[in-house]
């Protein structure tokens, strides 16, 4: 049985332990973005809060936990309005999944992997997610490694901002530490 976009607020903030309202603020913000981006102002994050396949931010910036859970609500809401264009607010927003900047912006991955499902950076790091070919690459301070996804679909990332900063990713099972990724050779 297919889900309805309420069952889904419904469960997404059961799940998360935040309110449906908060939800629904992620969902709203969302639909404005053409379902792969959002900015939204709600309590239970903290205040002001942006994320995009790549990017989170919440109000309460050091709440790396809370970060987690709008990568994990956001990146769902997302793919649900992908699958369902017509829950997007207007329709097609012409917002691309896979922005159309991401090929062209300076491919520093290898060129076999094509153009990547999800890309972002912050400070000095930076990734790319290649869902076709199972694929994430990083580069942390010009350092490059590839790992093996496995069936993970890799929708967004969290950066810890302490000394040693380290990435998480958000998949269909939730967050994905780096370290329980296969570090691969080749693309």
């Amino acid at each position: 049985m297919a889900q309805n976009l309420g069952d889904l607020t419904t469960r997404l903030s059961r799940e998360h332990g935040i309110s449906e309202d908060a939800v629904r603020a992620v969902l709203d913000g969302l639909q404005r973005g053409g379902g792969a981006m959002a900015q939204f102002s709600h309590a239970d994050f903290g205040g002001m809060s942006q994320w995009s396949s790549g990017m989170t931010m919440v109000g309460d910036m050091f709440n790396e936990s809370l970060k987690a859970k709008l990568n994990a609500i956001a990146g769902e809401l997302s793919a649900y309005l992908r699958d369902h264009p017509s829950e997007r607010r207007g329709g097609d927003t012409g917002v691309s999944y896979r922005s159309a900047g991401m090929a062209a912006a300076a491919s520093w991955w290898p060129d076999e992997l094509g153009n990547p499902s999800a890309a972002g950076s912050q400070n000095h790091m930076r990734y790319a997610a290649f869902a076709e070919k199972r694929r994430l690459v990083i580069d942390d301070h010009g350092n490059t490694e590839i790992y093996d996804t496995g069936d993970h679909r890799i929708s967004g990332v969290s950066q810890s901002q302490s000394t040693g900063s380290t990435l998480t990713f958000i998949s269909q099972h939730g967050v994905v530490p780096v370290s329980d990724l296969k570090r691969v050779d080749t693309a």
